[in-house]
Formats: C-alpha cells, structure tokens, sequence
C-alpha cells in the first residue's frame, strides 16, 4: 500500500497544481518531475543511470509530439492569414446552423477522420484553432477535439496501438476485435455525448440525440465491420470517412431548436471561396494518403530515421527494463513532415493568389515561435517524468494495486477496473500504444488468474488506453498552444479529466454486462 501511494503521488501533484493552483503544464511538470525522480531513486531503487535513461527517451519522444507541435502551428497561422479559417468557419455555419451540431461535426466526427490519417495530437492541432475561429471557447476547442477523438485511438492511424496489443500479448488480432470494437463503439457514443454536453449539459444532448445516435452508430458499425473482416487497419479512417459523409446527411434534414441556432457570421460577401479555404486540409489528405498508402512513396519518406537505442535495465528492486529504441522519428516521412509540406504548398499556394498582406514571412515566424516555445520547453519534463515512472515500476505499482482489490471472490467485477488501468497509462505515458505495451501482458495474466475472458479484459484495456488518451497532459499542451492557452493548461485539463472518469468508468460497466451476459449464454 506505501508503494502505491507513493506511486500516485507524482500524479496528485500534477492534478492538484495544474487543477487547484492554477499552474501551467510547464511548471506543475517541472516539480512532479524532482518528486517522481526522487520517489524512484529513494523508493523503488531505481538507480540514476536507468532514470537518466528514461528521460533521454522522453526527449526523444518530446521531440516526435514537438514536431507536429511546430509544423502544425505554421500550416495554421499561414492558413488563418490567408482568411481561409474564417471561410471554413463560415461553411460549417452554412452547412448548419445549429450550434452544438458545429461542434460535434468538427470536434467529433472530423476529429476521428484525422486521428484515423495522422493520430499523434495532430487532431487537436488542427480543430483546436478551427474552433476558436469559430467563436467558441479556448477551453471548449481543445476539450471537444480532445474528448472527440479518443474513442477512435486504438484503430486509427494505421490501428499501430493495437498492433501493440497484438505484438506484446501474442494473441492473435482476430480473437480481439469483437470485444474490442463493440467497447469502442459504446465509448464513441459517449464521446460524442460529451462533446454536446460542452456546449450546453444534458438539455443539448437531449435536443441532438438523433444525429448523434445516427452518426455515433454508422461510425461505430463501420469500425466494426472493418475490424472484424481483418481490416483494423483502416478502421479509424473508414468509421471517420462515413461519420462526415452521415454528418452532411443528417445536416440536410435537421432543424435546429431556436435556443441553439449560432450567431450569424459577418454579412461581408464571401472573399475567398469555400474549395480555396479548404486548399490545406485537402493537400494534407492527399499527402498522407500517398505518403500511407503508396508503397513506394511510404518507404521514400520513411527511408532516414532519427532513433536511439538503449540496453535492457534492472533496478535494484528487481524490475526489469527491456532493452528497446526510442520512438524512431522519419525525418520526411513523419506527421510533422507531411503537415510541413502542406504548409509550404498552402503558403505557396495562397501568396500566388495575394491573400497575404505584406511581412508575411515575419508575422508566421514571430507567432509560431511565441506558441510553441512555451509548449516546447514544458513538455520535456511532463512527458520524463511518465518514462522515469514507467522505468521505476511505478506506474505499474499503481495498476498491480488497483487490482488487488478486485481479487477472490470480487474478481467478477474486475471487468470495471481493467478499463481504468488502460486509461492510467495512457495519461501516465502519453500513449495508447504505450499503455498497451506496458499493461498488456498484466491484463492478460489477470485475466487469467480470475478465469474471466481474456479478450473481453484486453478489449477493455484497449478501449481504456484509447480514451486515456483524452487525459495525456502532452496533447492538452498541443491544443493549448494553438489557442493562445500555453501555461493555462489546468481549465482544460479539469473538463478532460471530469469527462474521462466518467467515460471510463461507463466502458467499465459496458466491459461488465458484456461478462455477465457472456456467462448467462454459457460463454467463456
């Protein structure tokens, strides 16, 4: 039990600066950093040179997320100078009037489309600053992107989280994508409840239940059949191409309540039109198509890697660090790359056609440099000290705890818990993929151990490392950064937080029912 506390204490420090002192991601990040460092060297006998380790791999790590960070800042400054934020935003309100239909079609269903392209942050990176053009909060357009996007992690870009599952577990991918998918389609429904509730409570999700229901299921049906027919690959991407294609359906027939309809944009006739202001996103669904799905390109891109290996470590307590790479960073063919060429083919593209005014070059150079930077040098410490908590065994300190109070004759309502363990690594590691590699093989022997289904436990442990994903204080710096809310980080870390409690906790139930009538059936 002291080990368990001490264990969680880097994570109450976190929540309680960031949450209740109003501090930054940069600073709170900062002083968890000295107490898990300490925690691990003084508690759980981590030496320095394994701590040292870990927070080389943070850098590198960093230095992957950072990457999006910066190339998503300029392809959206070079966008929003051109006018063409404000032309999206004026087509989105043409497409629909209704207010919190806005948001859930950018900060739900647009948000899985990229995450099903890109993944690695670039969702909030891009429809944090869309929305924020589009009237709505600084908090509410990093929330809902956030929130929106996490039910589609484990499948989505090239589904790599849950070839983790796969690789670390060694169980086969066709044994989990039943339970896998049905867990995530339940939690996409909630998403998007969540992000209708952030702009108006349960009075707007009540009003909008049916074009929620209509494109939460048709996404969620998708990813399903995807998944199941040994596509997961393209599950992400399919169940986001079909969200936006039932999203215009539904916007076709539906009439939004007076109390919802959005302001009107200006009545200044239209500068730009619609097809040049979407110019970046298009070159940057192209781009990643080629740079995805062809081949030769792929390998072109992906042919200089930036990586470092580091050897297998044991702390003197026994736990062992196996011996792996750093997150390898393809200099030309990495998400911050594809997201570069957009912005230089966009830039290109609109100063051809004047819509810049003059100092251009300076003006992108000076706001980029003054929302990233911020975000850049906090990031290093938050995203350390999850690597020196990992390598120390605290994070699974923290899981093997949990558990234990769901053994003997409470094992049956192990099923709630094994959720919430998926979701402590992602926010803890910053990573889907990296909670399933951490926790994987543990879910599989508890499963074991309590004789429950092991693909029903590590559907759960997916399905809580996805929406985990939601709470990693590396992508809230993503999305911060871009709306003006670097070193304000705790507001949106609150809502997120609240909602991914809530969430898991219901993925925990779902994980539940799905057990009980397994074994009412005579199933295993």
């Amino acid at each position: 039990m002291i080990k368990f506390i001490l264990a969680a204490l880097p994570i109450a420090t976190i929540l309680f600066l960031m949450i209740k002192a109003n501090w930054g991601a940069a600073r709170a990040g900062a002083a968890a950093w000295f107490i898990t460092a300490a925690i691990a060297f003084f508690a759980f006998g981590t030496p320095v040179d394994i701590l040292i380790v870990a927070q080389a791999k943070g850098v590198m790590l960093a230095l992957y997320i950072l990457y999006i960070v910066w190339a998503a800042l300029i392809l959206y400054f070079a966008a929003e100078e051109a006018g063409a934020i404000k032309t999206i935003g004026a087509a989105i309100r043409k497409l629909t009037d209704d207010r919190p239909l806005q948001l859930l079609i950018l900060g739900y269903v647009f948000a899985t489309f990229l995450q099903g392209v890109a993944g690695f942050g670039v969702p909030i990176a891009v429809i944090a600053p869309l929305l924020l053009g589009m009237g709505f909060s600084p908090v509410i357009a990093v929330a809902a992107p956030m929130i929106g996007h996490s039910w589609s992690v484990l499948f989505g870009n090239m589904a790599t989280s849950f070839e983790a599952l796969i690789g670390v577990t060694g169980i086969p991918g066709s044994e989990l994508t039943h339970y896998s998918a049905i867990l995530l389609g339940l939690s996409g429904f909630t998403c998007g409840a969540a992000v209708l509730w952030l702009d108006g409570g349960f009075r707007t999700i009540r009003r909008r239940i049916v074009p929620l229901v209509i494109i939460a299921g048709v996404m969620g049906v998708v990813q399903y059949l995807m998944a199941n027919y040994g596509v997961w690959t393209l599950g992400g991407l399919t169940a986001g191409i079909s969200g936006l294609i039932a999203s215009i359906i539904v916007t076709r027939f539906w009439k939004p309540h007076p109390d919802d309809i959005a302001e009107p944009g200006s009545n200044e006739p239209q500068k730009m039109p619609l097809i040049e202001g979407l110019t970046p996103y298009l070159v940057f669904m192209v781009i990643v198509g080629l740079a995805t799905f062809v081949a030769p390109v792929g390998r072109f891109l992906s042919g200089i890697e930036l990586t470092l290996s580091f050897p297998a470590m044991q702390t003197l307590q026994g736990w062992d660090i196996a011996a792996q790479k750093a997150k390898a960073i393809a200099v030309f063919g990495h998400p911050g790359a594809l997201l570069l060429y957009t912005a230089a083919i966009s830039f290109t593209f609109f100063k051809l056609r004047g819509r810049y005014a003059p100092g251009i070059g300076k003006r992108l150079a000076q706001r980029t440099l003054k929302s990233a930077l911020p975000t850049s040098i906090g990031m290093v410490p938050v995203i350390g000290l999850a690597l020196m908590m990992d390598h120390a065994g605290m994070t699974y300190a923290l899981a093997e705890g949990g558990s234990k109070l769901f053994s003997g004759s409470f094992a049956i309502a192990y099923p709630v818990v094994a959720p919430a363990i998926g979701a402590l690594g992602a926010f803890m590691t910053g990573s889907t993929n990296n909670s399933n590699v951490v926790f994987g093989m543990f879910q599989r022997h508890t499963a074991e151990l309590s004789g429950l289904s092991t693909a029903l436990i590590l559907a759960a442990q997916a399905t809580g490392a996805s929406l985990g994903s939601m709470l990693a204080p590396s992508k809230i710096m993503v999305g911060c950064s871009t709306v003006g809310l670097s070193g304000k980080e705790g507001p949106v870390l609150s809502v997120v937080l609240k909602t991914g409690v809530i969430l898991t906790f219901l993925c925990g139930i779902w994980a539940l029912g799905i057990l009980l009538v397994t074994m009412a059936l005579g199933g295993h």
